[in-house]
Parts: C-alpha cells; structure tokens; sequence
C-alpha cells in the first residue's frame, strides 16, 4: 500500500468521522418545573425528551431538572442558572441544548449567546423527527408547512446562522432553504403549501366520499407513537408498514381493506402516532389526514400497555383527538404489548378499562378476540332489513354479502331472501328490494 494510498484512506476516514459528528451532536436536556408543578410527571416528560432527541440524531448526555417559581422572560431558567449551564456546556462539550418546555424566540436568541452553541425546545424537536421522516407527497408538504410556521417568528437575527446547511436538530427539514428568506416570501410560499395540500385532501375526500357510497366501515388506529399501530395494522393485513422501537417511525397514513370473518369488509386507516404536547403547528398542518379519524365509524386506540405511564398516552391522544373533533368517535380501547407487561399492571388496567381488549399485536395473542370485538361495535351499528332479490340480479344478492352480514338466506320461487345487516349508507340501492 503507497503511502499516497494511506493518504487517501486517512482523509476518507477522517470525512466519515465527521459525518457521523455532525449527525450525532452531544445534547444537554433541560426540564423545568414551576412552583407546585408534578415532579413525576416532569420526570417521565423529559425522559420521553430524550428519546425524542435520539430519534432526531443526538446523543443526550446529561439531563438538568430545574425548579423555580416562575419562568423568567429573558433566559426562562433565570440569568444565574442559565450561567450555570453555560459552565456545563463548555465542560461537557455540548453542541445542543434541548429545553423540554416551549421557548419563545427572544428566550431561545438570549440563551444561544449565552451558551455559544444551538438552542431548541421540545416542539423543534418534534418537527425535526417528522422532517426525516416524512416520505409522501402529502406528508412532506404537512411537514414543511409546520416548519414554515414554527420558524416564521424565529427569523430575527438568523440570516447568516440559517444559511448553512448543517447537520442537528433545527437545521433539517424541507423547510430550511426557505428560511433564509424574508418574512413576505415565507408567507407566499406558506400559501402555496396550503394550495397543494387543499388539492391533495379533495382527493382524498373524493375517495372518502366514493367508501361512504360503497357502505364499506372505516376504522382508524389511533394511539401514542410507538403504539404498535403499524404492527397491528401489518397483523390483520400484511401491509408491510414499516415498523421499528423507535418515535414516529412511520408518518405516512396507510388505507387497508380488510375482510372481517362472517362479516362485511372494512377499510383500516393506520395514521400518524401522537405525543405529549404535538406541537400545534402539525396538528393543524396534519388536520386534513387526520381527517381520515374524524369521518371514521369506530376507533381504536392502542395504548402501550408496559409504558410506565399508560394513563398519561391514553390523556394526551385523547387530548388531540378533541383537537381534531374527533372525540366523539366511537372508541375500542386496545391495551397492546401484553408480551412485555407484568400481570399485575395488566389485570390492574383491564379493572380500570372493563371495556378493552388486551393483545400483543407481535405475537398474535388476543387478536382474534380484538376481531370479534370489532365486529360486535360495527354490527351495533347497523341495520337489520329483509330482502327479496330477484334470480336476475344475482349482483344485487352479491352486494349484500360483501357490504353487510348475511344472517339468514333461503331461496325460493321469486328469488333469493336475505335477511342481512348492512351499514345505513350503503341501504340505498337495496330499498326496491326490501319486504
């Protein structure tokens, strides 16, 4: 090997070893709590920052929980803690503070001086994540819309500072070459996202509209990220949805038919996974898939049920699904993972929540009991009708079998008699046949 062989071999390594910081910046998680604040709850809050913050490609290396009685407007922690962690940045050799509470942007320009490194909060975080890994159409334009807003207030100061394309959270995203632009572009380019995504949802709503018209049920998972939807959805009909033990694996909205057994077929809509405080910015910029939750007949909501906090996942996406208008949805809760549940924490929340079904949907365990119950909420809400349908129109008869639940069928010298449960929308083009 020459040594202008090594040479070269140096500067490649030397290139992948930088790479790899750039992706991988060294994080300082701060959490604060105010006078008379639940300490657990912060506790369990920045927790779940840090593995938000590694989802999102940093290190989290040390974590900082703050008390005070009130949030300071210039440095929210207060001028003498926020020395203090500046001391602790140059020691630990941070790249990133990451604040598990809002900051405003004067509190966030403030703490960058002071610290001489990046400064974000929880929402930035969040964004970030959904920037990598946002892959449809649709999905990337939600996401660069939440970023556009959430950036817009923040551009003062950050002319040069955004013009880098760095690597870390804050500085990913559809968004970030945009951002180097003035207020009045950043506005126009936000109406024209607003634009596409209109033309996007009436597609949508069109085929929304065309499964009402077939009388085909839609049910919508609903849960905390990292649930188990996308595995739950790949149980009942192998759909392949990317599943991994990470934050928001998966962004991108899946429609599957699925046939339930004595029963009618269904539509099931996979959406995205929610979290503690979802910043508002994608709440509203996913408002139009989310939409897919609203217009559903029945939801069901995973719930992890080895999380520490089950209780907590069940508040916060109950919290986002009355955001959405979607709280009075009918709702099958779903405590999943029982394969990584102790007993005991999983008898004690099947006495708190009677009405829902315990599964691990790795495993298969309790799926068959979750499709019956399924089943049982959908048939609550159909109707029963008799019909007499002509040997002729044999679609007709086929109809009622693939729309309803055939309960009772016999043939006779007219024509076939049904006796089926079908979905009110769809009764329409069978009322000339009913006796």
């Amino acid at each position: 090997m020459t040594l202008e062989h090594q040479a070269r071999q140096r500067k490649r390594l030397t290139a992948t070893v930088t790479d790899l910081e750039v992706r991988r910046q060294r994080a300082l998680l701060v959490g604060m709590a105010t006078d008379g604040a639940d300490l657990d709850e912060l506790a369990r809050s920045v927790s779940e920052l840090a593995r938000l913050t590694d989802t999102a490609g940093s290190d989290p290396v040390e974590t900082e929980l703050v008390r005070r009685p009130g949030i300071d407007p210039a440095t929210f922690v207060g001028r003498g803690k926020a020395e203090e962690l500046a001391r602790l940045v140059e020691t630990l050799d941070i790249d990133v503070v990451v604040f598990d509470n809002d900051l405003t942007p004067a509190q966030q320009r403030n703490l960058q001086k002071l610290f001489g490194c990046d400064v974000v909060d929880r929402q930035a975080v969040i964004l970030d994540i959904f920037a990598q890994h946002a892959t449809s159409r649709a999905g990337s334009l939600q996401v660069e819309l939440a970023l556009l807003r959430y950036h817009l207030p923040r551009l003062r100061g950050k002319g040069t500072e955004l013009s880098r394309l760095g690597g870390g959270i804050g500085t990913r995203g559809p968004g970030e070459t945009k951002l180097e632009t003035d207020r009045r572009r950043i506005q126009t380019r936000i109406s024209t996202l607003k634009r596409e995504l209109a033309r996007l949802e009436e597609t949508r709503r069109t085929q929304r509209k065309a499964r009402r018209r077939a009388g085909v049920p839609v049910v919508a998972l609903v849960g905390y990220t990292n649930a188990g939807k996308s595995t739950l959805l790949n149980r009942l009909t192998s759909a392949q949805v990317l599943t991994e033990d990470r934050l928001f694996s998966t962004l991108d909205s899946t429609v599957r038919r699925f046939t339930l057994p004595d029963g009618p077929d269904v539509v099931i809509s996979d959406t995205v996974g929610f979290v503690r405080r979802l910043p508002h910015e994608l709440v509203e910029a996913f408002k139009s898939t989310l939409e897919e939750v609203r217009d559903a007949d029945l939801l069901l909501h995973l719930v992890d049920a080895s999380d520490p906090d089950p209780e907590g996942q069940i508040d916060a996406v109950r919290l986002v699904l009355a955001e959405i208008d979607a709280a009075d949805v009918p709702e099958l809760l779903v405590l999943n993972k029982t394969d990584r549940t102790a007993p005991p924490v999983l008898t004690r929340l099947r006495n708190v929540h009677p009405d829902a079904v315990a599964i691990s949907a790795l495993t298969g365990d309790g799926v068959d009991e979750l499709v019956a119950a399924v089943a049982d909420r959908l048939r609550d809400r159909m109707v029963l009708v008799h019909l007499q349908v002509p040997y002729e129109h044999g679609e007709v008869t086929a109809a009622a079998h693939r729309l309803g639940e055939v309960v009772a069928c016999k043939h006779d010298t007219d024509g076939t008699v049904l006796d089926v449960r079908l979905p009110p929308e769809a009764l329409g083009p069978f009322e000339e046949y009913r006796i």
